[in-house]
């Protein structure tokens, strides 16, 4: 019987993005993805939009996002709503923020690890 190797598979992926949103849109994405969150494309264009200028209180934020993407303030409040309860909005004050724990300077380069383990 042959033994089983312990070391790991490394794999590297290098992308370019054309903005701080874009780049935002991509790290959500993959959290989505790693995590099984299934969020939709919108979903992901708030959540980005809302960590670039730090919340989705104001009337004027949700306007330019609206313009941006194309949307609704319905499509956004029923948005914000699913994601304050999945924990990825919250509500700072009388803001509505992302999360902390997953927010980032998206306007420097990121590099990620993702660790997958079985068990």
């Amino acid at each position: 019987m042959e033994a089983k190797s312990t070391k790991p598979i490394v794999q590297r992926l290098k992308n370019s993005v054309e903005d701080n949103y874009a780049l935002a849109e991509k790290y959500y994405k993959i959290l989505s993805a790693v995590n099984n969150l299934k969020l939709t494309q919108r979903e992901v264009e708030l959540i980005a939009f809302a960590a670039i200028k730090g919340n989705i209180s104001y009337a004027n934020i949700r306007k330019e996002f609206c313009e941006k993407y194309e949307s609704t303030s319905a499509a956004i409040n029923n948005i914000i709503s699913k994601l304050k309860k999945m924990g990825i909005f919250v509500k700072d004050g009388t803001k509505v923020k992302v999360n902390p724990i997953i927010i980032l300077n998206f306007e420097k380069d990121i590099i990620l690890q993702i660790t997958l383990t079985h068990g």
